[in-house]
Formats: structure tokens, C-alpha cells, sequence
């Protein structure tokens, strides 16, 4: 029997799923198995414990095997890169091999020859993701690319030229367009998607090219082939080729972006080039459509703070301010309040720069400098489009402010962003644009503070004893009340968390504190009144996340200040 029919027989695939994966199948040599993995049927240890069945080969997970790392390196990079063969044993008369694929004869045949016919290959079976993982973690990304552009590159040691030359423009064009350095750039871009990174940092020092993904908010290096710093100029070319960038122009700073898709995913790219000492720098800001979360239920809201906030959204005016720092999720937040109140009886219009998701039944507008598509100009053209719901992407300078407060002054609902640190100061910024009071105080009906904190990996969290005297004073906790980190796992790249969830803190205007924005208020004042009336703090908000088990102290304290 085949595996397909085996999974089938075993009830760890349908008949609909076989059918689907054959109707998928390419040519006669592609694995049915393989396929059925690739459509996210059965899992991959399912088939290698079928196939293990078969061959009478053992399975093995690498995660829990040291790996001989000298062994490793002293393998041919052809058999690891292109075979996917990983050493993980070795005695005086015998080699055991790790791999995905023991239908690879002439792998094995390759590895008798290269070691003399000296050696008994064992062939253990183990994943393909956790064979990569490996080759990823001890070579870097790209690594097989790497080693192919150097075994094609023309060596000439006798000159080197260490300054820009007036042709080495259109020479980088054609090096950029190389099939390994188009695969080089799709590799970096594919373990960014992998491993659900934010953005790209490629950053180029004196003697070394740094790569880093930022994961759930924070920066991670991401190994690289040290030969990669041959290739940067090449690298960065073909990343500009791909935004429709000035290649030759090297001494400013440019922006761009495009899409690609990636596992069958469209994804765009924001793209920005600074110059740098040592070359340009380059970032690229990652916009996944599938992954942003539109549910105002899934962002982490406690049940009394979304009850206040969905009765904001469904008031017939104001405005309605979501605050924090850049990558606090404000924009995800905003989204989502729009997805819950969007309907055939309202409309909707949105000025963003850029906009970053689009979303159905909701009219959305890219602001542009160059031709002076501002947010102020887009707003009052909006004035005369006749919404019911006006998104403002942020509210940067006393025009977009008197705009949007004019807006919701003649019975529009008006959301917004600004950059503060809390939610009663962002009274006090537009009073700081000159804004007059009696307006700030009449059109704002609510303000979201918020920030992103790091989940604990579910599958490595675990309880542990905390040391009460290292815990801030102002957390709270029941004397024999355990909390919760993650040990560091395969699934979190051991760092012991896994995606985030939202701290927030609802300022809901009322009388008293209208009263004292009106009489300018310090943000001091304003707090106070806002705390007697019910207001609960960003760390309160985190405090509770951290008692529940769903973060630790130590990302609290990251995010938000005392």
C-alpha cells in the first residue's frame, strides 16, 4: 500500500483530502505524501512514522538530539544543503544520517563514495522543517545560495577596487538580476514570513552584513553565511530592482515598496534605504493581510473595558483617539473597531498613510505628499462625500486636528491616532497644537492607551515560585499564587514566547474632566479625576494579564512605565 492509502486506511486523511492531493500532483515522481503535507492534511511526523513503518527505519526528533557540530561542518555542504542530510553519530565503522527523503538513494551512494566506502551509512528519519531548522540555525539563511555564488564568482586577487566606479551601476544591475542573488533575497524574505517577523533590518557594518527580524515586537538576530558581506551591494540592488528604486543613487535616503507572494500568500513590502557608513541600510516593513487580527474579542481586552469601548464606537459623533507608540498595535485596534460597526446603513472613508490592510465595504484613501493629498485636504473633500465614520491614520498638526474636531462638531464619528504615551495626556498634546480647549473638551469622547506585550509559549509554559522581592511594588499578589514563563521550546526559537496580546488603559470623558481640559489642566490633574472615576492604568491592565498566565513581569515592565 502506499502512504496516501495507509493515512487513509488509519483515519489521519479523507478520501477528499487523497483526491485533492492527486489533482495536485505535477508530474508521476511528485509524493503524494509530500503533497498531503504541503496542503496541511496530516502532520509530517504522521508520514515519517509510516514510512519508518516501511523501511524499517528509525524516526528521530532533532529537537532533542546534540548535534555534533564539528561533524556537521566537516560534511560536504552539497550533501547538507541540496540532500538535506544531517550527521548525528559517528563510531570507528559507521555514520547515522538524519534525513526527510530515504528514497534519495544516490544521497547515501554519494556519502559511501565521499567517506571511502569505510563507513555503514545509518539513515534515521526525521522532519524536513526540523532538518532546515538545523541547516538554518548552523549555516544561516541562505547558505546554500551563498556557497553557490562563490563557487560561480570570478576570482581576481591581484586588484581590488575599493571605491564605487562610474559603471559599477550597470554591473550591479546584471549581478542583481543573477538567478542566486534573486534566490538569495527570496530566502531572506521566505524565513521572515516563517517565522512571522514584523520587519527586516539589513545592516552593514565595516566587515560584516547583519540581518535581523523583528519577532512580536523584538529585534532578533538571524544567522547569516559571514561570506554574505560579499554580496551586500548585489543584495541591495536587487531589493531596490523590486521597488522601483534609484539603484545608482546611493547618497539619499529612499522609500518604496512592493508585493510578492509568498506560499501562496500576497504580502506587501514597505521598504526604506538610508545611507549608512558602511553602505546602505535597508528595512522592510512586512503587511501579511492574513494575519492581521480583526476581532476587538481577540485583542486582549478585559470584558468591562470592551464593554465601554464598543459603546464608544457606536456613538453618532465624536472623536475617538487611540494612543501609543509606533508598533502598539493602535492601527490593528482601529481596524477592528470598524470591522465590528461596518454595514450596508453607514459609511465609512479613511485617509491613511500608508494604508496598510485593505478592508471590504470601507472606502480608503492613501494620503501624498507630492501632489499635497494631506490629511487635512483629504478630510474636508470627506466633509462633502457624506460619511457616517471618518478614519484619520494620525493627527499630526493643528490643521488635521481643527479638521477632524470640525468633523465631528457636525455629527460625524471620527477615529484617530496620536502618539502619547498615556491616554489623559492626549488632551493635553492637541491643547499643546493650539487647539482651543472649549473644541478639544466638546469633540473627544474617549481615548485608548495602549501597548503590545509578548505572550507566554503554550507549549513550554509552566508555573514557578516568583521571588516577591523582585516583583514591583505595585504588583499584587496572593501569597501562594504561582506564575507563569515559558521554558523555551522549537515552537518559540526557545526565547518562551509566542505572539502578543494588548495592554490597555480607557479615558472616558465626563463632565469633571471636560471641565478641566476647558480650564487647561495639567495631565497630572486630569489623572487624578480620571482615577476616582473608574480609570484602570496600562500596568494594571498588564498586572492582570500577568496574574492570569498570559505574559511575565519582566514584558510588563518593557512596555509601560510606572
Amino acid at each position: 500500500m502506499s502512504v496516501g492509502e495507509i493515512l487513509l486506511e488509519r483515519g489521519k486523511i479523507t478520501a477528499e483530502h487523497l483526491q485533492a492531493a492527486l489533482a495536485a500532483r505535477k508530474s508521476p515522481h511528485d509524493r503524494i505524501d509530500r503533497i498531503l503535507v504541503q496542503m496541511g492534511f496530516v502532520d509530517e511526523r504522521e508520514v515519517l512514522k509510516i514510512l519508518g513503518e516501511q523501511m524499517s527505519i528509525d524516526v528521530v526528533d532533532l529537537a532533542e538530539i546534540d548535534i555534533d557540530i564539528e561533524l556537521l561542518k566537516k560534511m560536504p555542504s552539497r550533501l547538507i544543503h541540496k540532500r538535506g542530510l544531517i550527521p548525528i553519530a559517528k563510531t570507528e565503522d559507521s555514520l547515522k544520517v538524519a534525513t526527510a527523503d530515504p528514497y534519495d538513494i544516490t544521497a547515501f551512494d554519494e556519502l559511501r563514495m565521499l567517506t571511502g566506502h569505510k563507513l555503514k551509512i545509518e539513515p534515521v528519519l526525521a522532519s524536513e522543517s526540523e532538518i532546515q531548522r538545523i541547516i538554518r540555525q548552523h549555516f544561516g539563511v541562505g547558505g546554500s545560495t551563498v556557497d553557490e555564488m562563490i563557487e560561480d564568482q570570478e576570482e581576481d586577487e591581484d586588484v581590488e577596487l575599493l571605491t564605487d566606479s562610474v559603471d559599477e551601476n550597470g554591473d550591479l544591475v546584471e549581478m542583481a538580476q543573477e538567478a542566486t542573488v534573486v534566490k538569495l533575497v527570496n530566502e531572506i524574505l521566505t524565513e521572515a514570513i516563517r517565522d512571522k517577523a514584523s520587519d527586516i533590518h539589513i545592516e552593514p557594518y565595516e566587515n560584516d552584513l547583519t540581518i535581523r527580524y523583528r519577532i512580536d515586537g523584538v529585534l532578533q538576530n538571524t544567522v547569516v553565511p559571514p561570506q554574505i558581506r560579499r554580496f551586500q551591494a548585489a543584495i541591495i540592488s536587487r531589493i531596490k530592482i523590486m521597488c522601483n528604486l534609484n539603484i545608482a543613487e546611493k547618497r539619499l535616503p529612499q522609500d518604496g515598496g512592493f508585493k510578492a507572494r509568498i506560499h501562496g500568500r500576497e504580502i506587501d513590502f514597505r521598504v526604506s534605504v538610508v545611507p549608512t557608513g558602511y553602505g546602505e541600510g535597508v528595512v522592510l516593513r512586512i503587511l501579511d493581510r492574513q494575519s492581521i487580527n480583526l476581532s476587538l474579542q481577540q485583542l486582549g481586552m478585559s470584558e468591562d473595558l470592551l464593554s465601554d469601548f464598543e459603546s464608544l464606537i457606536t456613538r453618532p459623533h465624536g472623536i475617538i483617539l487611540v494612543s501609543g507608540p509606533t508598533g502598539s498595535g493602535k492601527t490593528t485596534t482601529l481596524y477592528a473597531a470598524l470591522h465590528t460597526i461596518v454595514s450596508d446603513e453607514i459609511k465609512i472613508l479613511t485617509i491613511e498613510d500608508p494604508i496598510e490592510y485593505y478592508l471590504d465595504g470601507i472606502n480608503q484613501v492613501q494620503t501624498s505628499e507630492k501632489i499635497g493629498l494631506t490629511f487635512a485636504r483629504a478630510l474636508r473633500s470627506f466633509l462633502r462625500h457624506d460619511p457616517d465614520v471618518i478614519l484619520v491614520g494620525e493627527i499630526r498638526d493643528r490643521e488635521t486636528a481643527e479638521v477632524a474636531i470640525n468633523a465631528s462638531l457636525t455629527g460625524h464619528l471620527v477615529f484617530s491616532t496620536l502618539h502619547t504615551n498615556d491616554s489623559v495626556t492626549a488632551n493635553t498634546r492637541l491643547l499643546d497644537m493650539n487647539v482651543e480647549p472649549f473644541l478639544v473638551s466638546s469633540s473627544i469622547e474617549g481615548v485608548l492607551a495602549q501597548r503590545l506585550v509578548r505572550t507566554i509559549c503554550p507549549h513550554c509554559k509552566e508555573a514557578y515560585e516568583p521571588d516577591r522581592a523582585a516583583l514591583p511594588n505595585d504588583f499584587e499578589l496572593d501569597s501562594g499564587k504561582k506564575l507563569y514563563r515559558g521554558r523555551g521550546c522549537r515552537e518559540c526559537r526557545h526565547i518562551g514566547y509566542k505572539g502578543r496580546i494588548g495592554i490597555f488603559e480607557l479615558l472616558m470623558m465626563n463632565t469633571e474632566i471636560r471641565e478641566l481640559v476647558v480650564n487647561r489642566a495639567s495631565a497630572g490633574q486630569i489623572l487624578e479625576a480620571a482615577m476616582k472615576n473608574g480609570l484602570r492604568l496600562l500596568r494594571e491592565d498588564g498586572w492582570d494579564k500577568v496574574r492570569a498566565g498570559l505574559t511575565t513581569p519582566q514584558e510588563v515592565l518593557r512596555v509601560a512605565k510606572e
